[in-house]
This record gives structure tokens, sequence and C-alpha cells, in this order.
């Protein structure tokens, strides 16, 4: 796919609205918001990799309350013709139908492989990917089995929300709060998944968020892993330009 002259990719990660409370990351929302609102003048596609809040689930006739702004942003951009595409991470896996149908937003649930101008793109959330981290592989699949999926839905969405938000915050299993930290390349399971990948087939830029570190570290000569960072310290994002991946702070 080519990018029209003057048009740009975005791609932003891990914002965690609601997170530790819907109040407390109202600022936090309304600075994404705005974010949004200037990058639609020149954005040719966007690219949103999950976590985008603490916690969500598609219940088949309740939409969780709250982040209207976002919502409402997301649609006025979709509706404007602009693509945007979403991966869901580990607090908002739980993604089933909502976005496509109510805002017209394809979403992914593996990284995908993209190209731009004849530049590749392998972009997901990055969780349980590479090795190690097997404490929480386990738990992945315990929260996507269908029949798990299925009780939760049978609980009242005030009980499981409200059973979500405190596992959310409360387990650093989940939450990765551990985790944020440089741990050394070597140590990185992210740049090892990125260095398997890229031994068995070339790719220009490697993106992810989960991290929630703003990274960029050359995986072979051509090739580069970019970390997105997030929305609630570093408010970093990717920016294409349609020859170079950057980051930048908002």
């Amino acid at each position: 796919m080519q990018i029209p002259e003057g048009k740009k990719l975005y791609f932003a990660s891990d914002n965690h609205l609601g997170a530790p409370t819907k109040e407390a990351s109202r600022p936090r929302e309304k600075k994404f918001v705005a974010w949004l609102d200037e990058i639609k003048q020149d954005a040719a596609a966007i690219f949103l990799l999950g976590d985008l809040f603490d916690f969500w689930f598609d219940y088949k006739t309740v939409v969780p309350k709250g982040f209207t702004r976002t919502l409402g942003k997301l649609a006025e951009i979709s509706d404007s013709g602009i693509p945007i595409y979403y991966f869901v991470g580990n607090h908002d896996l739980w993604m089933n139908g909502y976005f496509e149908e109510e805002l017209n937003i394809p979403v992914y649930h593996k990284p995908k492989e993209f190209t731009f101008n004849n530049t590749t793109f392998f972009i997901g959330h990055g969780d349980g990917l590479g090795p190690g981290d097997k404490g929480y592989k386990r738990m992945k699949k315990v929260f996507t089995n269908p029949f798990c999926k299925w009780l939760f839905s049978w609980l009242h969405p005030d009980i499981g929300v409200k059973l979500a938000q405190y596992l959310s915050v409360e387990n650093k299993m989940i939450s990765g709060d551990e985790d944020a930290k440089f741990l050394g390349e070597d140590n990185e399971w992210l740049v090892q998944y990125c260095k398997r990948k890229e031994s068995q087939k070339h790719r220009d830029y490697y993106v992810f968020g989960h991290r929630h570190l703003p990274l960029e570290i050359s995986i072979e000569d051509k090739a580069k892993y970019i970390n997105l960072g997030d929305w609630i310290i570093y408010y970093t994002y990717g920016v294409f330009d349609g020859e170079t991946l950057e980051l930048k702070k908002y």
C-alpha cells in the first residue's frame, strides 16, 4: 500500500483508561483524544496496539461504562475514512465484535504484517511472545478459553467489571508493573522474539507495545524493534513519514 504524499502512519499503545479509576484516568483520556484530533489532519492510518482500556469485555447487549470521549473520537475518525487498526492487549483481549460493528475498526488478536511504501511492519501488542513469561502464558490460556469467557459473561456486569478491575490493578502478572524497566537486550523477551522472527523473514520494523517503555533497538543491520511506550508516564507514540519510523512525545 502506498501512503499518499503528505500523509503519515501513527502508532500508539497502552493507555489503560480506567486505571486506577475512571476519574483519575480522565485527564489522560482527554490528552489522548486531543492527540487523535491533531493527527487526523494528516493520518493515512492509525494503529492502536492494545490496552487502550485497563479492562474491556464485549458483552452481547452491554457496553462498559465510560470512555465516551475516546469512543466518540474513534468513531469520528473512522467515519471520515481514515482506517484504524486495533490489536488487543492483555487487558482488552475480550474484544469480539463491538469495535468492528460499531466503529468499523478491524480487531486483531495476533501480530500481523503490513507493507507501506515498500516498508514492511510486523505489528502486535506483544504480550506472551518470546521465551519465558510462562506464568502469564498459562493465565492467558485460561482467559481466552471459550468456556471461561462464557462463565464470566454470565456474571452481572457490575460484578464482573469490578472483579476484573480489581485483578487488573492488584495482580502484577496482569498489570505488568514489575516489568516496567529495561532488562537488557538478552533478557527482553520481545527483543528475542523479534530476532527469531527476523531470522525467518526480514521485516523493516517490529512494532509492539506492552512493555510501557519507549524503545528503539536494532535487530539486524536493516531491522529495528520499536516499543511505543505508554500514555501513563511517557505519552509517546510512533510516526512513519513514508520513509522512517520514529518515536515522539506528546
